[in-house]
């Protein structure tokens, strides 16, 4: 597999691209390293895991250059992502010694839970934020006591190659954290279908989630899907005009667009329409797009020529809105797009198109607001923006999203739960319930009448 750098289109490395063959031994490895694994001492596992926190944060900077090489992200995102990785490593390294059972009142005895680890865990990540959203899954896996086998995205497996390195330097087991890249259809299929993986953690899209959900259902085997996206953020009459405009480019520009959580519908009150617009538009015209090294830069590619490709699909002639600018030649370039005047239901108003574009839509009213916020297939995620608390709390028990915020666009913390409503997603990953997602609850009945 060829890596190639989103802002250059030069290679960066070329990676060979695992077999079916090659999971299956993969898997053998990581079962044996699993049961030695799960037998330490929970202490022992913990330590374990923040020797390799602490081998990660040496290396922030590193990983860093190394995400925006192969991933186009901006050096001061990518810095960003790896102290993530950091964090969540020394996160759930402390609930290795919280992972308890229950001791359950019953007649006649004794009745006790424990949550035993599943096994072997294939974690599929996602090439948008290749480095924390791989660490979604395999920090609390390895936390639980299983073995996790991570398959990145073909277009960004050099970050987490040198992750499981970091981690065999921090002195975690042989082959208890192995990558294997490759493409979907040949290691992919191969991890979902093998017997002797346990779970599927993956983030990507609606479709290709529900093809392994499907494949995962032939083995009755447990699948935690983080999927697509397409958020709203709603602005009320009422609410501070602008803070909500100068927060609202980044929102859906952050990492160009490629975040299943940007908010590209926005949503605002009629009577306050044509004003959030007048102040919106100098703030996404100023958005600085360009090289990601540079410190200064705030957006960077999309990821790759096909990405291009299919935003471009959803921005067809000259709609109206505003636009940015990006550099042109080289590079997989879009510009900050904001669209107005779409019916409601146009595809860019309700699909994911996952790059740096938007449409504002007016509503009338609460009601119109959250009916407009739920006509999408999507729950991920969404803001809204009032100074009043009871709509605050009304609006936010209407949307249907699994994470919304309120004036502010924040929906990822690695100590809270995340995950979607509707076809955005099944389970939560991240917060103080996130090894539990990685276990078995067993119950033993002690009988105290013998």
């Amino acid at each position: 597999m060829t890596v190639l750098n989103p802002a250059t289109e030069e290679v960066v490395a070329t990676v060979p691209g695992a077999t079916a063959a090659d999971v299956d031994r993969a898997v053998t490895r990581a079962a044996a390293a699993q049961r030695g694994w799960a037998a330490l001492a929970p202490a022992d596992r913990a330590r374990a895991l923040r020797r390799f926190a602490a081998t990660v944060d040496a290396r922030i900077g590193e990983l860093a250059a190394l995400e925006v090489r192969e991933a186009g992200h901006t050096i001061g995102n990518a810095r960003w992502e790896a102290g993530n990785v950091r964090d969540l490593l020394d996160y759930a390294a402390g609930g290795v010694e919280r992972l308890t059972g229950r001791q359950i009142p019953v007649p006649g005895g004794i009745d006790l839970t424990i949550l035993e680890p599943l096994g072997v865990i294939g974690v599929i990540a996602p090439w948008n934020f290749p480095m924390p959203i791989a660490a979604w899954g395999v920090a609390p896996a390895l936390a639980a006591g299983n073995a996790v086998l991570l398959k990145p995205a073909e277009t960004t497996p050099l970050t987490a190659l040198r992750l499981a390195g970091l981690g065999r330097e921090a002195g975690l087991p042989e082959h208890l954290f192995q990558v294997l890249p490759g493409t979907g259809p040949v290691a992919g299929d191969a991890l979902v279908a093998h017997p002797g993986v346990a779970k599927i953690v993956f983030t990507g899209s609606t479709r290709v989630g529900k093809a392994i959900m499907a494949k995962c259902a032939a083995r009755v085997k447990r699948v935690t899907l983080e999927l697509g996206g397409k958020s709203p953020n709603i602005v009320f009459a009422d609410a501070d005009i602008e803070a909500a405009a100068a927060s609202a480019p980044m929102a859906f520009l952050d990492n160009s667009g490629q975040d299943c959580c940007a908010r590209t519908r926005i949503l605002v009150q009629d009577t306050v329409y044509d004003r959030f617009l007048e102040l919106l538009a100098p703030g996404i015209e100023a958005v600085r797009v360009g090289d990601p090294a540079d410190e200064r830069t705030q957006m960077g590619p999309l990821i790759s020529r096909a990405q291009l490709d299919r935003v471009r699909g959803y921005v067809p002639g000259e709609l109206p809105g505003v636009r940015g600018d990006c550099p042109t030649g080289p590079g997989f370039w879009f510009p900050p797009t904001l669209l107005t005047g779409l019916a409601p239901d146009a595809p860019a108003a309700v699909e994911e198109v996952f790059g740096p574009v938007a449409v504002v839509l007016p509503f009338t009213d609460e009601d119109d607001a959250v009916r407009l916020a739920n006509a999408t297939e999507y729950g991920l995620s969404g803001s809204l923006w009032t100074r009043d608390l009871g709509r605050a709390l009304r609006v936010s028990r209407a949307v249907a999203a699994g994470n919304l915020s309120v004036n502010s666009h924040s929906s990822v913390r690695y100590w809270t739960p995340f995950g979607g409503y509707k076809q955005s997603g099944l389970g939560r990953e991240l917060g103080p319930d996130a090894l539990t997602a990685f276990t078995e609850t067993k119950n033993i009945f002690l009988s105290t009448e013998v």
